[in-house]
This record gives structure tokens, sequence and C-alpha cells, in this order.
């Protein structure tokens, strides 16, 4: 665990020249039966999006890595996704719970229908605190791209406004979580759910947000 530590300490070191580090994302690979792996082309399509517009030079193509593995240590920037239940062990928990707090960032994006497994698992998980809502006024909204109003909406289910709630450490955003919204979906090639491309260049621009702030903050 010491070594994973300072590979990750090592990897934000070199992530402060922004578009000179190879750096890797990552897909989380979590038990319960959920579909961890849904949206086959989103993260490679964010990469290539950050890589044109923000001269980024993150590998084009994305990691799987298993919630307990020492192996997320490797990675700055983890995205989750899925539409159903989702399970962490003990050592798992635990696992992400010093990832997170070691500099680590953790994107949760509910594709519909894994809000209710995925909220008891993440309140708690950093420093004992619980899910907040994240003000229109925080940096994620503005680090490149403005979002005055929050998230955008990709994909309506229960016509609820899209919402965005996340854990911090020593007031650093480290785990996302977005609710109602969908954000992965408008990361997916065009033809996978024919949105307009307005909508999906919103979505990329978030997303976008998101990685700048991991290597900006």
């Amino acid at each position: 665990m010491k070594r994973c530590l300072v590979t990750l300490i090592v990897l934000f070191s070199l992530s402060s020249t922004f578009g000179q580090a190879n750096l890797q994302l990552a897909l989380l690979k979590y038990n319960g039966g959920g579909d961890w792996y849904a949206n086959p082309t989103s993260l490679p399509n964010l990469i290539g999006f950050c890589n044109q517009q923000l001269n980024m030079n993150l590998d084009p193509e994305p990691a799987t890595v298993e919630v307990g593995s020492p192996e997320l240590f490797n990675y700055p920037f983890i995205h989750m996704t899925g539409h159903g239940n989702v399970v962490f062990s003990e050592q798992e928990r635990a696992n992400l719970s010093t990832y997170l707090s070691a500099g680590g960032f953790l994107h949760i994006d509910d594709n519909y229908g894994m809000d209710q497994y995925v909220r008891p698992i993440l309140n708690g998980l950093v420093d004992g605190s619980s899910l907040i809502e994240i003000p229109f006024s925080h940096e994620i909204y503005s680090t490149f791209y403005s979002f005055k109003n929050g998230l955008p909406k990709i994909h309506e289910h229960d016509d609820n406004p899209p919402k965005a709630y996340g854990l911090f450490k020593d007031g650093r955003l480290v785990l996302l979580y977005t609710f109602e919204c969908d954000l992965g979906d408008g990361w997916e090639d065009p033809n996978v759910h024919g949105d307009p491309e307005s909508i999906r260049q919103l979505a990329l621009q978030m997303g976008a947000n998101m990685i700048k702030y991991v290597f900006t903050y």
C-alpha cells in the first residue's frame, strides 16, 4: 500500500505539467451484478476530447481496475457507471477510501438504476462525511467551460433536474456523483443514443471540466 501511495503522489506531481504527462484514466469494475462495463465508448471519447480541446496527453485507452486492487492508485481519475446493484466488501471500501484520501478522484455516473445501491456505500467513505449537493459556484462548473446552472441534462427519465453530489477531503472535491443526468451517455459515440450534437458537446465539456479540475486542484 505504501508503494501505491508513492505512485499516486508521483503521478500527481507529473500531472502538474498538464499537457506533458501521458497519464491513464480508468473504469471501475465492481461486484454486485451491476453493469460496470456500460457505455464502452464514453471514456475513450472523453479522453480524445480532452486531448484535443485541453491540449492534454492522456493515454487514449482507459484501463479497467477493480475496487480492491492496489492498481487503483495508478490512476488519478476513475470513472464508475452502471444501472444496477453495487457491492463493495469492507476491504474494497477501505481501499477506495484510502485512494480518495491520498489524492485520487472518483466520478460516479448513475446510468439510471444504481442510486439506491451506491448512496449507502458512499456515506462515510471519506472522513465519515455524507454526500452533499455541490453548489453551482463550485470550480467544477468553471475550470474551463462555464456551466452557471450546474450539470447539463443529457437524458430524461423521471423528469427531475440533474444533481451533482460530492465528498470532500480538506476542502478538495474527491468524489463526484452525477444523478438524473446521464453524463456518460453523452460521451458515447453519436450513433449509440442519437443525441443531438449540441447535447453531446455539453456532456463532453462538463467531463472536460472534471478532468481539468483533477489536474488543477
